[in-house]
């Protein structure tokens, strides 16, 4: 059995040990690095590269947001988890555009830890109700006086029909496999369609590029 190989990054001891030992009762969870700060944490990566990091945003030394931006320059294959008491709208979103996977607040059930872990590892994001939620509050608040409606072509973006469908199902979820049953496709033709509109919305990952599509009303 293949394990999923953790990093936790929190500066709360007692908050830290108790979830480590929370994650260590999962069978196929291996935790391989603990950290205080993200600074500690980046120290330690060539040690023991993670699957996935669950990572607080506020710590000393080096915060959360400024880990996550280096992460995503020199360890991309590496899944960032958010774990947080920050709810603000702004910065869930500004942390999915930056290449995070997920966002979970602190008062989450272990459970839904558990799945946030194996949802970016199967499908590259976790979008819970609270970052739905947030990302419709973003829409339904966003300024459009004198504004025509968008289209993947005002927001700067041309995306060709095909990649609008792959980005539909990608928004709505579907895994890459999925999507390939959907609209008769081979998943490395799939793939090479995700790819081409992650370099088209610049952004960094799947979870990304669904916020991306909800920041400029895509759908």
């Amino acid at each position: 059995m293949r394990k999923i190989k953790l990093a936790l990054v929190d500066d709360h001891n007692l908050f830290r040990r108790g979830l480590a030992t929370i994650l260590s009762q999962v069978p196929d969870f291996e935790l391989v690095l603990e950290a205080g700060n993200g600074q500690e944490f980046i120290d330690k990566i060539p040690r023991r590269v993670p699957d996935v990091v669950l990572l607080d945003l506020q710590m000393p030394v080096l915060d959360g947001t400024a880990t996550a931006e280096y992460l995503r320059e020199h360890y991309p294959l590496i899944k960032i988890v958010v774990l947080t008491m920050h709810d603000e709208d702004r910065m869930v979103l500004h942390l999915l555009e930056k290449g995070v996977s997920g966002y979970l607040l602190k008062d989450s059930d272990p459970d839904e830890v558990e799945l946030a872990v194996r949802k970016v590892m199967d499908e590259g994001v976790y979008l819970n109700e609270f970052v739905s939620k947030a990302m419709l509050r973003k829409m339904t608040n966003t300024t459009t006086v004198v504004k025509p409606q968008h289209t993947f072509y005002n927001s700067k973006v041309i995306l060709s029909d095909r990649e609008k469908e792959v980005l539909k199902f990608i928004c709505e979820g579907l895994t890459t496999q999925e999507i390939s049953e959907k609209i008769f496709l081979s998943p490395r033709t799939v793939e090479g369609h995700r790819l081409r509109i992650l370099e088209k919305t610049g952004t960094k990952n799947t979870a990304g590029m669904v916020a991306y599509a909800y920041k400029n009303n895509l759908f």
